[in-house]
Formats: structure tokens, C-alpha cells, sequence
């Protein structure tokens, strides 16, 4: 019979290794893991943006489970004509709505869809702010072409997609092109059709991120609540430059005939995008005439790269306005994630010395 083969000289003759052998083996193992991990870790920090780590789509935390159950059950390819558009939005707004028929809104179309792209980041927000978690229950993405509402079905529960004959939205849209123009005229467009339905709303843009509710900082007699790119000061004042990434409509008669109002303007203002002529037709005297009363929300709670929000023990949501280009707005969204973690893991006493990192690759002129 053949002798056993020995995997090391030590164990010729049958002798054991020594305890100091031992020790010495593992010591060497370790030393040469140490060696190869340091470069890697050195060459990572050396790529990932400043003071950013980027973590991989599989670790995210909504790309661990399998896919949620959806209020939309049409198949992966959007199936137009099995249902009314109509119908498939009450049944996914009833779905999200809260207690008092309030839903949470954005859009999205396949370039912002991507993994590693805008929606991660802004769905990552929500699970890292202070008591966000739960508002992603009322949260109902709002997909534009196919790919997106694909890509939503796998990271999110409320998902809706919509789409306009005709109208490919898919591709990234430059600011101010045909195709954005299209796209920003057809959210109008839909927000009024949420607000027939008896749907109060708070639509957000992708590309801010939520660090605190902002129910407690809406004002409890503004039919129509605006984000600001820039605020002077006093919720009132029509001279406040409006943002409408972020917005708070409550759904009654005034706010209706007011979307109605402000889609049919675009006609009478062509070639202008919807905040344009939002400040166009603030100060029209049939807004005064039909009753809604517009309120202009404080950067203090609700800043952007125009007009950062200098208090991080207030502040709710962080927009990246002022900032043209996809991978621009994703870095910048990445840094304002760093920069809040940053802050929260600061002892409270020193809290008022943190402050945003931002912007950075978004910097006026880019």
C-alpha cells in the first residue's frame, strides 16, 4: 500500500508541527493578505469621489430582498391596452395614499433608472435620513418608458408606468431641449389628473435627497407649496424664485383649475419649460380669482445647489438645481449622502461645525 502523501517537510517521518510552526504559518498567511488588501483599499479611496464610498447596487439596501409586490401588475413589458391609464393610477395612488389621501411623488425615465444612477441614490436617502424609511410606503415612482418601469418593479413596491403616443422619454433630455420640454409639460399634465382624483401630493424630483420628513415643515394654509431656487424670506412673496422639483398641492377645486390654468399656458408661452412660466403667470389675476393661495418654502428646510440649507439640524431635502449633466448630479447626490453621514455620526456638541461638501463637479460654469 502507498504511503500517505505530506503536504509539508515538517510532517515527514510523521512528525507534527511544533505550536511555533503553527503560529509561524498563520503570522505568514496573514502578513500576505495584509499585503495584497493595502494597495486595493489605497487604489479604491483613489478613484471613489472625495470622501465618498460607492457602494455596489447588490449591497443597497432595497436590492437585497427579492423583488416587492406591486400595485402594478402589468407584465415587465407595459401593456397599454389591458387597462385605462386612469385606472391603474387611482388603484397605485389608493395603494401608497396615507391616511389623509396624501401620496408621494417622482418620475423617472431608463437614463436616471440605471443601477448606480440617480434613483439610488435618492431611494438611498430615504433609508439613511431621520424617520424617512417609512415614507417610501406612500412613495409612487412615476415610470415614463419601459425600461424605467422594469428597473423600478426591482427596487420598489408603487410603480407606475406612463406613457405619451408618440413620445420616446427614455434617453437622458438636455435641459431646455424638445424632449425635455415634453417631458416637463407632461408631468403638469399628469399632477393635475392626480389632484381630480382627491390626491393631495408631494412630487419630488429624483435628483434630491430626503434627510428628514418634511411634513412637520409645510405650512397648514397653502393650498400650493413651492420650493425655492431662490427665497427671500417670506413664504408670501411673489417675488420668491420658484423650483418645482419640490412641491405640496392639496387636492381641492382651486388647485385643479390652477394645473388646468398653468398646462394651458404653455400654449401662450412657447418654447419655456413649466417653472418659467409658473413665474410668468404667479401674479396673473385669475389665480387671485379663483382662490389658491401659493406658498414659497424656505431653503433653510428645502435647499439646493442654488441656495444650500446652511442648517443640517434642520434640514429636510437637498436638490441638485443649478447643476446641468447626469453624472454631475449623481456625484454631487453621492457627496451630500457623505456629508450626512458625516454629520450624523458627530457628537451633538460639535454638530454646527459640519457643513456640505457641495458642490463640487456641479460648480457654477460646468
Amino acid at each position: 500500500m502507498a504511503a500517505p502523501l505530506t503536504t509539508s517537510r515538517a510532517n515527514e517521518g510523521g512528525a507534527a508541527p511544533s505550536p511555533e510552526q503553527g503560529a509561524r504559518r498563520v503570522a505568514t498567511a496573514l502578513l500576505f493578505l495584509a499585503a495584497v488588501a493595502l494597495p486595493c483599499l489605497v487604489l479604491y479611496h483613489a478613484v471613489a469621489p472625495a470622501g465618498v464610498l460607492v457602494r455596489p447596487a447588490a449591497m443597497l439596501p432595497w436590492m437585497q430582498a427579492a423583488a416587492p409586490p406591486h400595485d402594478d401588475d402589468d407584465d415587465d413589458e407595459v401593456n397599454l391596452e389591458s387597462d385605462s391609464e386612469d385606472a391603474r393610477l387611482e388603484r397605485v395612488l389608493r395603494a401608497a395614499a396615507m391616511a389623509n389621501d396624501t401620496v408621494i411623488l417622482t418620475t423617472l425615465n431608463s437614463a436616471w433608472s440605471e443601477p448606480g444612477s440617480v434613483v439610488d441614490v435618492f431611494l438611498e436617502s430615504f433609508w439613511i435620513g431621520e424617520d424617512t424609511r417609512e415614507l417610501l410606503d406612500h412613495l409612487v415612482i412615476v415610470s415614463l418608458d419601459a425600461t424605467a418601469h422594469r428597473q423600478c418593479k426591482q427596487i420598489h413596491t408603487h410603480c407606475l408606468a406612463v406613457a405619451t403616443e408618440g413620445v420616446d422619454f427614455s434617453g437622458q433630455k438636455n435641459f431646455m431641449s424638445d424632449g425635455y420640454l415634453r417631458m416637463m409639460w407632461r408631468r403638469i399634465d399628469f399632477l393635475r389628473l392626480v389632484l381630480e382624483m382627491g390626491f393631495s401630493f408631494i412630487f419630488t424630483d429624483t435628483d434630491i435627497v430626503w434627510f428628514r420628513s418634511p411634513l412637520p415643515r409645510l405650512y397648514a394654509d397653502g393650498d400650493f407649496q413651492i420650493a425655492c431656487d431662490h427665497f427671500t424670506g417670506d413664504p408670501d412673496d411673489l417675488g420668491n424664485m420658484p423650483n418645482g422639483g419640490f412641491t405640496y398641492v392639496r387636492a381641492n377645486s382651486e388647485t385643479v383649475d390652477f394645473y388646468k390654468y398653468w398646462y394651458e399656458a404653455r400654449v401662450r408661452h412657447p418654447g419655456r419649460h413649466d417653472q418659467d412660466v409658473l413665474n410668468i403667470i404667479k401674479r396673473d389675476p385669475y389665480l387671485a380669482e379663483i382662490g389658491v393661495r401659493i406658498r414659497f418654502l424656505s431653503t433653510e428646510f428645502f435647499g439646493g445647489l442654488c441656495e444650500p440649507s446652511r442648517n443640517l439640524s434642520a434640514v429636510c431635502t437637498m436638490h441638485t438645481n443649478c447643476c446641468v449633466g447626469l453624472r454631475r448630479k449623481i456625484n454631487d447626490l453621492n457627496v451630500m449622502l457623505h456629508d450626512w453621514r458625516r454629520f450624523m455620526s458627530t457628537q451633538d456638541k460639535d454638530k454646527h461645525t459640519v457643513s456640505w461638501s457641495v458642490p463640487q463637479t456641479c460648480r457654477v460654469g460646468h
